[in-house]
């Protein structure tokens, strides 16, 4: 078979049957850029004057939005990666990006990657993680949103580059700004102020002082989604992003003349790829949402005109976005919309069946993870098959195993079989980043990899046709007397009642089964169901008696990890909390529930209660915990 360069770099790939044909090319010989860097020079040599992204200012303003063309992000990028060089930066050196999504901000970000390494974070963590996270990854520059931008997030900036004794904070303007920009504070011994006018004396054809960076260079810190305290921060290289960009636009049906549709924060590793590399691989434009995203909840109102507008051909969102639009009245003209991709969490096939019915528009599951730079499968309009996140990407291989608890020791598992999903290639990360020296950051893989393979921590399994099954995280898992029920099968049962607009199903403790599933839920505005009518619904569908909650309980909403994963583990200690107070009472046991700690401790649940003084009491409490399979300890010293 003999390829043009343009066959070579965009095979066909429009059915799961092209995967072998993709292969039998060596990767090697695609012609792919070596770096994000060299994307951005390939994007404006083709297609100079062609706009590269739209960037509205806000849901609202959504018919004036600023226009960056290739030619422009490319001379954005220079001036900027020259501004970071002349502040210290160098290519192993990470650049803080701590802001919501603007004009200015994907330039910033490639130009991190182009003079060092890009560190994105997101902006409503706490101070004292964005601290923690910056100090780990030895960030002495930060971009951070300024004063009109955020007001929160500069104060949060100038407190961390106070703390920290960074050498620069550099502020962004929002898009299309309205009025002049407000003066910035000085911060002691820091450098300080706008991106743009700093960078605007820099050269813009080229880097100066600066080797360009190779394939193997890391290019970016991304913070995982963490269980537990700050979350872990993954080091991805040149190639691990411009390979999974290349086979995410490799694999969906959209040429260079798509128009892409941009929600997602670019701290997430979805922005970067799927809506901010991937289209710059194909010259694809992409519409930008304002600052707050899919958060902003003026979007929804207008998103089916915006989407006539713009002539948009597909999307990238989590379900709870798919959930919103399907409510949403179409009045506009949508035909554009080829498909929607969905991914982060599972998704519920309720919320899949409305928001088709609704819109005409199908939704392609994909799977992926921080760990693996983004997507590792992929389902394909026309090929999406029920509970599927779809095949998985070229290059790629998955299998799964089954980790035995004591050794570690792996053992791969026949086609079929459920266990711990591994994937290896081109995109498995370089490790986490442990700290940062003299020499540069200090990775360690911390079990994650064993001859090249990567343990997801996600259960699956694979079908003959390679496609693959999720069955929730291995940590996930409710194991009722030894038999294992997956989350999933309460949650959809529950997201198909019109009333439910979100639910995560759980462990509780349990003396006999060891864990019996509870689940919690958020509600419409409005809803009159209560938490008996939801009990009485999931249990009547579900797929065995094992997997009936024995309680639903309703909350604002469900919380999320730092990077909108559910945080099914603050759950957990939620329902082990509940569990241990419901025995004290009927053990008779007087305890204060305010001092009853239930805290993560060796990939489990601590509980810590007070000592009672009288010895009685004390038999009552120790009779009480001692029901449950659980690690308690009576606290050493008061609790406050």
């Amino acid at each position: 078979m003999t390829f043009t360069p343009t066959d070579l770099l965009w095979p066909s790939c429009d059915s799961p049957a092209d995967l072998t044909a993709v292969e039998a090319v060596p990767l090697h010989e695609r012609g792919l850029p070596a770096t994000t860097y060299h994307a951005v020079l390939r994007a404006a040599r083709l297609w100079p004057d062609r706009p590269a992204m739209v960037v509205l200012p806000d849901a609202a303003r959504f018919l004036r939005p600023a226009s960056v063309t290739f030619a422009q992000l490319h001379d954005q990028v220079h001036r900027t990666a020259n501004l970071l060089r002349s502040l210290g930066v160098t290519r192993r050196a990470a650049v803080g990006l701590l802001a919501p999504n603007t004009a200015e901000l994907p330039a910033a970000l490639l130009a991190a990657q182009a003079a060092g390494i890009a560190a994105p974070v997101n902006p409503s963590l706490a101070s004292e993680h964005v601290e923690q996270l910056l100090r780990r990854g030895g960030v002495r520059v930060l971009v951070a949103a300024g004063p009109q931008l955020d007001a929160q997030v500069w104060a949060t900036a100038r407190q961390v580059a106070a703390s920290l004794r960074l050498d620069a904070l550099l502020a962004l303007a929002p898009t299309e700004a309205d009025g002049p920009a407000p003066a910035l504070e000085p911060v002691e011994g820091t450098r300080v102020g706008y991106l743009a006018e700093l960078a605007a004396s820099h050269p813009a054809d080229k880097l100066v002082a600066i080797e360009p960076p190779a394939a193997d260079d890391l290019s970016a810190y991304f913070h995982t989604g963490g269980t537990t305290g700050t979350p872990r921060l993954a080091a991805h290289t040149h190639a691990n992003e411009v390979v999974d960009a290349w086979m995410v636009a490799a694999s969906i049906p959209l040429d260079e003349n798509s128009v892409m549709f941009a929600g997602l924060p670019l701290f997430h590793v979805n922005a970067l790829i799927v809506t901010l590399l991937g289209p710059l691989l194909r010259g694809q434009q992409v519409v930008w949402a304002g600052p707050l995203g899919y958060r902003d909840p003026e979007l929804y109102g207008v998103f089916w005109k915006l989407v006539e507008h713009y002539r948009i051909a597909s999307m990238s969102a989590v379900p709870t976005v798919y959930s919103v639009l399907a409510r949403v009245p179409v009045h506009a003209d949508i035909s554009s919309m080829r498909f929607a991709a969905v991914g982060a969490s599972p998704l519920p096939p309720a919320v899949r069946a409305s928001f088709e019915e609704h819109t005409g528009i199908p939704l392609c599951e994909g799977y992926g993870l921080t760990e693996a730079t983004c997507a590792s499968a992929l389902g394909q309009p026309g090929h999406a098959r029920p509970g599927i996140v779809g095949r998985r990407l070229p290059y790629q291989q998955v299998k799964t195993v089954r980790i035995d608890p004591d050794t570690g020791e792996w053992q791969d598992l026949p086609p079929g079989a459920t266990g711990v999903l591994a994937v290896s290639g081109p995109v498995v990360f370089a490790g986490y980043v442990a700290e940062h020296t003299a020499h540069g950051p200090r990775l360690e893989i911390a079990g994650k990899i064993r001859d090249g393979w990567l343990d997801t921590g996600d259960l699956a399994r694979i079908d003959a046709g390679g496609f693959i099954h999720l069955a929730g995280r291995a940590k996930d898992l409710i194991i009722r007397g030894g038999h294992n029920i997956d989350p999933a099968t309460i949650e959809d049962a529950l997201l198909a009642h019109p009333e439910v607009t979100a639910a995560a199903a759980v462990g509780h403790p349990d003396p006999h089964a060891g864990e019996v599933p509870v689940a919690y839920v958020t509600l419409t505005p409005g809803a009159r169901v209560d938490p008996a009518e939801l009990l009485t619904w999931a249990t009547e569908r579900a797929l065995e008696r094992a997997a009936a909650p024995r309680e639903v309980i309703v909350i604002d909403a469900i919380p999320l990890t730092a990077v909108g994963r559910p945080y099914k583990l603050g759950l957990r200690l939620d329902a082990t909390r509940r569990a241990v107070l419901a025995e004290l009472a009927a053990q008779g046991a007087h305890c204060d529930p305010e001092r009853i700690l239930c805290r993560p401790h060796d990939g489990g649940v601590r509980v810590t209660v007070p000592a009672p003084a009288d010895e009685a009491e004390r038999r009552k409490v120790t009779a009480a915990l001692d029901q449950y399979v659980l690690d308690w300890q009576y606290a050493p010293q008061p609790v406050v």
